[in-house]
């Protein structure tokens, strides 16, 4: 019996799939305020509206131990996805809660209930830093001003999943680049999807590691079923930068792709007046120091190990915008 925490997010709902796929069985858990529509499209989008009657829910939160306890009861392994991502400062203290304290209690719990095996999804966020903008598993993590709130969430959580290796506890550790998939217009980077389809006038000069949700969920299955411990992989299809990226986003929407190129300076005043914008507003900003810093930078991700070490091949990012897009 599996466990999946964050169920209902981008990566959680894809494990779903395949483990469903796979015959298995699965539980989820999600917080009782949480829609499930957006998972049943997901499942119907793929011809699999009859899986999600297979689902186990249970009610709780990675905040509330007890809650916990009566979700593993019968658990061999463990997936846990439930995070929050946010580039806010002010969202900093929520998602450090979440992140770090979360991924601390899943664990003790796990180490509690004698769970075979973890699998964590990180992200690229928590590899360490490199002065070539060249990354692998090796990087180093390193305090730095440049780090971002998210980024330090992301790690704190790794840290809680090694302390559980120490302890006993087997793992694996994810760290997927920027991840295309199905998802409403709102989450994740699928308002990539929606900035394009408004009308994006102009394209930023940095670069990242992308990936396909299906990558992400079939690859931590498969090293979950492997004998594979106390490793970390880096998830990313392909290396991309964001001028190609919203031109392949434009593409499959039918849209008209940004033409003109958006410099470091330009970004800089963008943040500080989206930041006055939604100050005015009570809103989020959609641009914030960090994104914008991000946006301007070249990162180049290293996914061999896992190809290497599983002979994992990876899904064409055009695919995974085609699939996105055809949802949307």
């Amino acid at each position: 019996m599996n466990l999946v925490t964050g169920g209902t997010g981008l990566v959680g709902c894809h494990i779903l799939i395949d483990l469903l796929n796979q015959n298995q069985q699965v539980r989820a858990l999600k917080r009782e305020n949480s829609n499930l529509e957006m998972v049943n499209a997901v499942f119907k989008h793929y011809g699999l509206a009859d899986y999600f009657s297979k689902i186990e829910w249970v009610e709780g939160d990675v905040l509330d131990i007890p809650s916990l306890e009566s979700a593993i009861k019968g658990i061999n392994k463990v997936y846990h996805s439930a995070a929050i991502v946010s580039f806010n400062k002010k969202h900093f203290k929520k998602m450090y809660e979440v992140n770090v304290n979360g991924t601390a209690n899943v664990v003790n719990v796990c180490l509690e209930n004698n769970i075979e095996k973890i699998g964590h999804i990180s992200s690229i966020a928590a590899i360490g830093r490199s002065k070539t903008n060249q990354y692998n598993e090796q990087n180093k993590w390193k305090n730095d001003k440049k780090n971002s709130y998210y980024a330090i969430t992301k790690y704190g959580a790794e840290r809680e999943i090694w302390r559980g290796e120490q302890e006993g506890l087997s793992s694996v550790v994810v760290n997927p680049g920027i991840i295309i998939g199905p998802s409403s217009w709102h989450r994740s980077s699928t308002t990539l999807f929606k900035q394009v389809s408004k009308g994006l006038p102009r394209y930023t000069p940095g670069s990242n590691g992308f990936v396909d949700v299906r990558d992400v969920s079939k690859a931590i299955i498969q090293l979950m079923d492997s004998s594979i411990s106390a490793e970390r992989f880096i998830l990313v299809g392909e290396n991309l930068n964001y001028k190609e990226v919203f031109e392949k986003i434009a593409h499959a929407l039918n849209k008209q792709a940004p033409t003109k190129k958006a410099t470091k300076w330009m970004m800089q005043i963008a943040w500080r007046l989206e930041k006055v914008n939604a100050f005015i507003k009570g809103k989020s900003p959609s641009i914030t120091k960090e994104t914008a810093l991000t946006a301007c930078e070249k990162y180049f991700y290293d996914s061999s190990k896992i190809k290497q070490m599983i002979a994992y091949e990876f899904i064409a990012i055009d695919k995974a915008i085609s699939n996105t897009a055809k949802f949307l």
